[in-house]
């Protein structure tokens, strides 16, 4: 058989695309190297701006029937301990966080029941420009190819479209009992070495995230165990590279998405967003037969908003320059209340009907 899309990745961008493409008639595959549930390396915070794609992905009451928590607030904490907390928009298509590995395997069955044929376990070895795609096992042949597999595509290696990066900062990040009442909260904590994001996820459990330099790792583990009272056995689960340059979106029939594209900085909670978003983009285009219009198309999802994510990512990197961010921000609360506003406030959605409504066309 010969499909019309083959997706590798099964995290949101590729499920996302597997789910509309077939629920549009397209013959789909999606594969993905690991079985799921699996665990990922992520806040685990869903901006606003998913709803109207889980909307539209006949997602949405799933997702809410998951255990999660809502975000009421969002706390930013300087090296000395002063704490400024912002409220956020409370009401029930506001930000939640809720585990990976639950939200992506509700996120995966839905393109399978809407007929995508999916591979788990399924580690892709070499791709060929034709799309023929060679796992342990099989090999497939496809029409049009997207790369949805992460910041270390294998698909993008494999084609010698992976750039360097610099590995100077690494993400770790675990689950662990909330044990001191951070529920309905979400925390950006500077440290001197470093910083910490904190989200309750309901279920009684946090999300921990740390980002340091390689050799401060260990004294921000540390804090963190003293901190959360952690088992000297805490399993961390780590990331890297946290930043690289943008590989173009498109190569012939070849579309990338999520972060496989452009990685976004792991700091203003938007990475799933934006990986859903650029998921749906290249369905649409798939569907439509509009590959031509998906660069400048993708390019428009990130347009005027990167800027937030650089000034957290510079704050992050600077103890000296986040202490006097806050600083400012406790004088005039409206700017950081700004910024957050910018990162919740929605407005990137991939517009359409939902899924429900495509027609078939096998």
């Amino acid at each position: 058989m010969i499909y019309d899309i083959a997706i590798v990745g099964a995290g949101p961008a590729g499920s996302t695309c597997a789910a509309l493409c077939a629920g549009a008639g397209l013959r789909t595959l999606l594969l993905d190297r690991a079985r799921f549930p699996r665990e990922k390396v992520c806040g685990d915070c869903l901006n606003p701006s998913c709803w109207p794609l889980f909307d539209r992905l006949g997602v949405s009451e799933a997702v809410l029937a998951l255990p999660h928590a809502r975000m009421r607030s969002v706390e930013f904490i300087g090296r000395d301990g002063r704490t400024l907390a912002l409220p956020l928009p409370a009401h029930d298509r506001g930000e939640i966080a809720v585990s990976r590995a639950l939200l992506d395997e509700v996120l995966l069955r839905r393109a399978a029941t809407l007929g995508a044929e999916v591979r788990q376990g399924a580690l892709v070895s070499s791709v060929t420009r034709e799309w023929q795609l060679q796992t342990a096992d099989e090999v497939f042949t496809a029409r049009h190819l997207v790369a949805a597999d992460g910041r270390n595509s294998t698909v993008a290696r494999l084609l010698g479209l992976q750039p360097s990066a610099r590995r100077d900062r690494i993400g770790l990040q675990t689950h662990a009992p909330d044990r001191i009442g951070f529920a309905g909260k979400v925390a950006l904590q500077f440290l001197p070495r470093g910083y910490a994001g904190i989200a309750a996820i309901g279920g009684g459990q946090l999300n921990l995230c740390l980002v340091a330099r390689g050799p401060h790792l260990d004294e921000l583990k540390q804090w963190a165990a003293t901190r959360f009272d952690l088992p000297p056995e805490q399993v961390w689960r780590s990331m890297t590279p946290l930043t690289r340059r943008p590989i173009p979106p498109r190569h012939g029939t070849l579309l990338l998405v999520g972060d496989a594209a452009r990685v976004v900085e792991p700091f203003t909670g938007e990475g799933i967003s934006y990986a859903l978003a650029s998921g749906a983009l290249a369905a649409d285009c798939l569907i439509g037969d509009r590959l031509a219009d998906y660069a400048e198309a993708h390019a428009a999802l990130y347009r005027g908003r990167l800027w937030v994510n650089r000034l957290a990512k510079a704050a992050v990197l600077s103890p000296r320059l986040s202490s006097a961010l806050l600083a400012v921000a406790r004088l005039r609360p409206s700017l950081l209340g700004y910024l957050t506003a910018k990162v919740v406030g929605g407005g990137r959605t991939a517009g359409g009907p939902p899924v429900e409504s495509a027609t078939p066309r096998r």
